[in-house]
C-alpha cells in the first residue's frame, strides 16, 4: 500500500526534478507498487477556426510525438535517477488538449484462481472475439469495473491510503 507521505515524496521528487519548461501544469504522478506513472501536459494546438476534427487530432498526435522524440534523453536520465532512489520503473504519458498517450508502461502479472462461473465469464469473452485469451478477458474486466467505478474505487483508494498512513505513525512491530 502506498502511503499519501510515499505520494507526496514521489510527487516533490518529480516536481523538483522536471525540466521548467515541462511543467505549465502541474504533472499528474500515479504511484503502486511496480511503477510510477508520470503525465505532463503539453500545450494544445493552436489551429484556425473551423478546422476540422480530423486536424486537430492529428496535429495533437504529431505535437506528442515530437514531445516525446524531443525530450526522450532527458525522460530516461530522469527515470533511472527515480527508479533508483524509489525502486520502481518509471513509464511516462503526455497530455495534449483531450488526447493523453502513454509512452512505456509496466505489465505487471496478476495470477489468480477462479472457479468455474468466473472462468465461464472469460471464455465467453473469448469465444465472442472481445479477448483472444482468458488473460486478455481478465484485463478487460478490470478495465470495465476501473471505468464505471472510478468514484467508488477513488474513494477506496483514498481511504486505504488514510489506513496506512495511520500505521506507519503507530508503533513500530
Amino acid at each position: 500500500m502506498i502511503t499519501n507521505e510515499a505520494l507526496e515524496r514521489v510527487r516533490g521528487w518529480f516536481v523538483g526534478r522536471l525540466p521548467e519548461e515541462w511543467r505549465s501544469t502541474p504533472p499528474e504522478i500515479t504511484v503502486d507498487r511496480e511503477e510510477i506513472t508520470v503525465v505532463l501536459t503539453v500545450a494544445d494546438v493552436d489551429l484556425p477556426d473551423g478546422s476540422s476534427d480530423a486536424e486537430r487530432d492529428e496535429a495533437r498526435a504529431g505535437r506528442t510525438k515530437a514531445f516525446r522524440e524531443d525530450t526522450r534523453g532527458r525522460r530516461i536520465e530522469i527515470a533511472r535517477e527515480a527508479e533508483h532512489r524509489f525502486e520502481r520503473k518509471v513509464s511516462w504519458a503526455v497530455r495534449v488538449g483531450d488526447r493523453t498517450e502513454l509512452f512505456t508502461h509496466v505489465a505487471a502479472p496478476a495470477m489468480t484462481r477462479l472457479r468455474q462461473p468466473e472462468r465461464l465469464v472469460l471464455d465467453t469473452l473469448v469465444d465472442a472475439g472481445v479477448a483472444r485469451s482468458r488473460a486478455e478477458a481478465l484485463a478487460w474486466c478490470v478495465k470495465l469495473v476501473g471505468q464505471h467505478e472510478s468514484d467508488w474505487l477513488g474513494e477506496l483508494r483514498e481511504a486505504m491510503s488514510h489506513v496506512a498512513d495511520v500505521r506507519t505513525k503507530g508503533p513500530a512491530a
